[in-house]
């Protein structure tokens, strides 16, 4: 008896069996950790909706390994890459250059895609993957039948700046050619991320906003949750993956150098990413007072969060769906290089009554004065809460991401 495959078949023709659907999620990650974390959060939340879905994630991330993921998700790793000041990538670890990289990263998609046959796929921001790497696969699941989803964040850059990067890619071709539907992790109210671009009505009509997604505490933190990690009522200091985050982490001890009476205790977690030697730095710095501890990185900063009296940060999405998730006020730096994703956002938020903006950590002027961040630190007991703006929807992502992914799955072409 022949197989599926050897009669030409499609597994995706008819979904016989939509309670064990497979998704796969592509998620770039060439720096930081805003994707992978955006990719975890949606296939866990999937996982949740779907109990006996199978759900696998193609990943870049050099640290994907350290994070849970629930009975149902896993992930396969490609090889990685980063981002060089110049704006050019090179391979993460191995002695190819980014030409051999991209060539390698390519056939193991494919390769991953046609052994694992989603029914669904989900592409993180880039609609055509990192140079073009997902073109191959992104043809042979519409050529097979699968849904195919391009997933944004809330925002993405400048209008103009946007514009220019998607025709640069062949993005807007990828577009018509390969996607669904466009699901956009975020408000139309607050920020729309396609404004301005040479979008067609139709294809703009296929553009959905969920809402941002909510983020839990981990179920199973061990107890006591933070010992010697964090006084109570301290300030959470989070640049995220830390690549960039020297300037906001430099900010806030000089505010406690400059202020050598403020008594707001203060958590920094570096995060991974940090080059080691500005770690070390500010290690030395930071343990001068007593009212300062330092962590390197925690994959499950939320509980960290929760236990905050308020937040520094720099406006990255994950961070910013935490602070609201857990409505915690927040002071937000945001970078404008080398896009104005963070800024727009922050303004954007600030505007509504959701966060407190602090100047931009790299705009060109030099360091910003310290005295602007004791303020924002002393004012966190009395800045009003996230929950005050009393927005409808705000934090309905994960929900309505499960109700679309449904009704996607739910669809034949």
């Amino acid at each position: 008896m022949l197989t599926d495959s050897e009669q030409g078949v499609s597994r995706h023709a008819d979904f016989a069996d939509p309670s064990a659907p497979r998704i796969m999620l592509y998620s770039h990650d060439t720096y930081g950790l805003g994707h992978i974390r955006r990719a975890r959060t949606i296939a866990t939340a999937l996982a949740a909706r779907f109990s006996n879905a199978s759900i696998l994630i193609a990943t870049g991330s050099p640290i994907v390994g350290r994070f849970d993921f629930p009975q149902g998700v896993d992930f396969v790793r490609i090889p990685g890459v980063v981002k060089l000041p110049s704006g050019d990538y090179a391979s993460d670890t191995m002695h190819l250059d980014i030409a051999q990289t991209v060539e390698l990263r390519e056939r193991i998609l494919l390769t991953t895609a046609e052994a694992f046959a989603p029914d669904l796929l989900i592409v993180d921001k880039e609609p055509t993957g990192l140079r073009g790497e997902m073109i191959p696969t992104l043809d042979h699941l519409r050529a097979k039948g699968a849904r195919i989803i391009l997933g944004l964040r809330d925002v993405l850059d400048h209008a103009p700046a946007l514009h220019a990067e998607w025709e640069r890619k062949d993005a807007y071709a990828a577009i018509e050619r390969f996607y669904d539907d466009i699901w956009v992790y975020g408000l139309r109210e607050i920020f729309e991320p396609l404004a301005g671009l040479a979008l067609p009505a139709q294809t703009l009509d296929r553009v959905h906003y969920t809402g941002y997604l909510r983020r839990e505490a981990p179920q199973d933190w061990p107890e006591p949750p933070i010992i010697d990690t964090m006084a109570e009522g301290s300030v959470l200091v989070t640049p995220g993956g830390g690549g960039d985050g020297e300037a906001l982490v430099d900010w806030v001890l000089r505010a406690y150098e400059a202020d050598t009476q403020m008594s707001t205790p203060c958590l920094l977690v570096f995060g991974p990413f940090m080059a080691a030697e500005k770690r070390a730095e500010f290690e030395r710095r930071a343990h001068r007072f007593r009212t300062i501890r330092t962590r390197a990185f925690d994959s499950r900063i939320e509980r960290l969060m929760i236990e905050s009296r308020g937040v520094i940060a720099m406006g990255g999405y994950n961070t910013f769906c935490e602070i609201l998730s857990f409505d915690k006020p927040a002071a937000i730096a945001p970078r404008t290089t080398p896009r104005m994703e963070q800024y727009l956002r922050v303004a954007a938020a600030e505007k509504i009554g959701l966060v407190h903006m602090l100047p931009p950590v790299s705009d060109g002027s030099g360091p910003p004065d310290p005295a602007a961040m004791v303020k924002a630190i002393q004012a966190f007991d009395t800045q009003p809460l996230p929950s005050a703006a009393r927005i409808d929807g705000l934090l309905d992502g994960l929900d309505k991401v499960g109700d679309l992914a449904h009704a996607a799955l739910a669809t034949t072409r």
